[in-house]
């Protein structure tokens, strides 16, 4: 679509004076029924949000503005959906559906939901998006006012057609984003603030609360060198990656930073460093329109969420739009946009990310009134899944770009916050030679065995068999000895299993997985697949088995085994174990902190066919397993089998680790790890953290 600058500010002005008019209107249908008495002040309500967004459009950028006034437009934005007022929300699915009536509460507790992706839209200055939205939350009201009662099907037709038409807009503008170096929203903010006036936080439009107040108070106080060598580590890191996988950086042009708000000190070094690179910085939101969202991911520049209990009630809202029409749609203008724009997409380097850990684990609250995809959905819902990814695959190759992901605490963490972030920057620099010497110490003894058998201790489960493939031992080796480039701190060794014969069980007293903790986590693997699963989240065992399903294995009926690891950095163990931050660390750095099992795709998917080495020169020959081979089938319903688009590390802590062992074809059995501490000939420094 395209529209005029003019045309786009009159729509605008007309949808705001129709907004205007709504208080003062008339509600026919409220004299008959007290329910539409509270949907006329779900109206009001929302119209006020719409023209208090408008109005903090037009004073955004007044730097004269005190800090105290900027904290207190952040709070009004926000503070419908925070702390005990999500309880009286129409955000709130609860609260809607009890003030408004089960045939509309949802409905309108999504239409309230959408409308406030335009606060972004007002900061970012999408005007055309502005007016999209304010015109559908109009079209929605003239329903209501009628004097009628409307029927929910046009209601959900009006949702539907608003998607569908500006597909060409919100979808097409999120791949611009994510490819464009010109979307310079986020990297002017950076590049062009005092950072030490943090008035600037409050220049994005996202929620701003402690966590990103006190982290950029910390790193604006902290040496020059020591946030530049923060910086340079994770620059390197992506730059070691190229490196690593052979991959020529010089034709890149682009790297995309994901970060924070509050790291920008940090992060504005690494801009001039990337850019000394010849990369420039692509930055951007995460997405908020639920056309680009899956369930609470959030990809792209972020702050801590304003409520995540919000943000999860929200997840599967697509479920009033989404059919193989609309899902038709948004493939058809992915793969035009990427056409019109491939020369961004090839040059396109890779993400380097910032992650953060620290938040008190969420375990979320089940609601009946939330809206969810129906089983159908489900499954079209993993068919675009694949079918996007191999678009993108097709103008970004993922055997042409790298990687990197570091992580930093937040001050949610606890007390400890700034002794934790200088052991995290400790951790993160830890000694790769060193390591490189013991993992290959491990690696060496695995190339012998045929499979590796790991079972838990105590009351941990796990019992399980992992399949290596056939190899020739002189030059080619299963395990990759992972060091400090990609993936950020040192510390793992890493393979892809053969799928048939790996059976068992794999079990984890609590486990953090995508911002949301499991307990008791338990999956039964058969020739490499999840056959079942189950946890104890909630007292429901349905309710269990459809939170992991939906959660961890993203409505897949099943999933194989992608990975499978030992982790070998006691060092950020114990010092999880001083703080009691096990459970708060990102599985970043906790897959490093024992053998981890990843579901999903193998870490070298779609990159199968480059050739790896290690560090001693031997090849690394398992990259596939029985589902990634698929992609070579000429039967297309077979090849479509062979990615899910997922890759999900799932940690054993060592505590609960009974053994690890290295089991030869002639039966010899060499032990790993025995009771949560390294045995093996060569590893013995890794139990030295132990007792320091």
């Amino acid at each position: 679509m395209e529209f005029l600058e003019t045309d786009v500010c009159e729509r605008i002005e007309l949808s705001l004076e129709r907004i205007e008019e709504i208080k003062e209107e008339d509600f026919t249908l409220a004299k008959s029924n007290p329910m539409f008495s509270n949907i006329k002040d779900y109206f009001d309500k929302v119209s006020d949000f719409i023209l208090y967004v408008y109005d903090v459009m037009n004073i955004k950028n007044n730097q004269d503005l005190s800090l105290d006034i900027l904290e207190n437009i952040n709070l009004k934005l926000y503070e419908d959906i925070l702390g005990d007022n999500y309880d009286i929300s129409y955000g709130n699915p609860d609260y809607a559906v009890s003030s408004l009536g089960e045939e509309y509460g949802a409905i309108l507790s999504f239409l309230y939901t959408e409308i406030r992706s335009i606060i972004s839209y007002a900061y970012e200055g999408k005007k055309l998006l502005v007016a999209a939205t304010m015109e559908l939350f109009l079209e929605i009201y003239n329903m209501f006012s009628s004097g009628e009662k409307p029927n929910i099907k046009y209601i959900k037709e009006a949702i539907y057609y608003h998607m569908y038409d500006y597909a060409d807009v919100l979808v097409a503008d999120r791949i611009l984003e994510t490819i464009s170096p010109e979307y310079t929203f986020a990297t002017d903010i950076i590049m062009n603030s005092d950072l030490e006036d943090l008035r600037y936080l409050y220049s994005y439009g996202e929620y701003i609360g402690d966590n990103e107040i006190r982290t950029a108070k910390f790193l604006n106080k902290l040496p020059e060198s020591e946030v530049k060598a923060m910086a340079a580590t994770y620059v390197n890191g992506f730059i070691k990656g190229f490196e690593t996988m052979r991959i020529d950086l010089k034709p890149k042009k682009t790297v995309n930073i994901r970060y924070s708000i509050g790291q920008e000190r940090m992060v504005k070094y690494a801009i001039d460093m990337f850019r000394s690179n010849g990369l420039e910085p692509i930055i951007f939101r995460y997405p908020v329109s639920r056309i680009n969202r899956k369930l609470t991911i959030r990809t792209g520049y972020v702050a801590t969420p304003a409520n995540k209990q919000y943000e999860y009630d929200h997840r599967m809202d697509e479920a009033i739009f989404y059919d193989r029409a609309f899902m038709e749609r948004k493939l058809e203008v992915i793969a035009d946009t990427y056409e019109k724009n491939k020369e961004l997409a090839i040059t396109y380097a890779g993400p380097a990310v910032i992650e953060t850990f620290g938040e008190n684990p969420f375990n979320p609250i089940i609601k009946e009134s939330t809206i969810k995809l129906s089983d159908k959905q489900q499954k079209m819902s993993v068919e675009y899944t694949g079918k996007s990814a191999e678009i993108t695959n097709k103008y970004i190759p993922r055997d042409k770009y790298s990687f990197t992901i570091i992580a930093y605490p937040i001050p949610e963490i606890g007390d400890n916050f700034e002794e934790i972030f200088a052991e995290i920057v400790k951790v993160n620099t830890l000694d790769n030679e060193l390591y490189k010497s013991i993992q290959q110490s491990i690696i060496d003894e695995l190339d012998k065995a045929t499979y590796v058998h790991v079972v838990g201790k105590a009351h941990n489960k796990t019992d399980i068999k992992v399949v290596l493939h056939h190899i020739n031992q002189d030059k080619e080796t299963n395990f990759e000895n992972c060091l400090a480039d990609v993936n950020i701190p040192v510390g793992e060794v890493f393979t892809s299993p053969v799928l048939t014969g790996t059976d068992g069980v794999l079990n984890v007293s609590h486990v953090y997985l995508n911002e949301l903790k499991y307990t008791d986590l338990f999956i039964e693997f058969e020739n490499g697949k999840i056959k079942s699963y189950s946890c104890k989240n909630f007292d429901d065992e349905d309710k269990n088995k459809a939170f992991i399903k939906e959660n961890l294995m993203f409505n897949h009926e099943t999933l194989p085994i992608g990975e499978f690891a030992i982790g070998t950095n006691t060092t950020a163990y114990v010092m999880a174990h001083k703080y009691d931050i096990l459970y708060k660390l990102p599985i970043l750095i906790v897959e490093k902190m024992g053998p981890h099992f990843a579901v999903g795709d193998t870490c070298y998917s779609y990159s199968e066919d480059s050739r790896l080495y290690n560090p001693d020169g031997k090849e690394i020959v398992a990259k596939d397993n029985e589902c990634s081979l698929l992609r070579k089938s000429e039967n297309q319903e077979e090849k479509s089998k062979a990615y899910f688009n997922c890759h999900t590390d799932i940690t054993i802590p060592y505590e609960e680790i009974g053994g690890i062992y290295s089991v030869h074809s002639d039966g010899t059995k060499v032990a790993i790890i025995e009771n949560g501490r390294f045995v093996l000939s060569g590893t013995e420094k890794l139990n030295e953290p132990f007792t320091s």
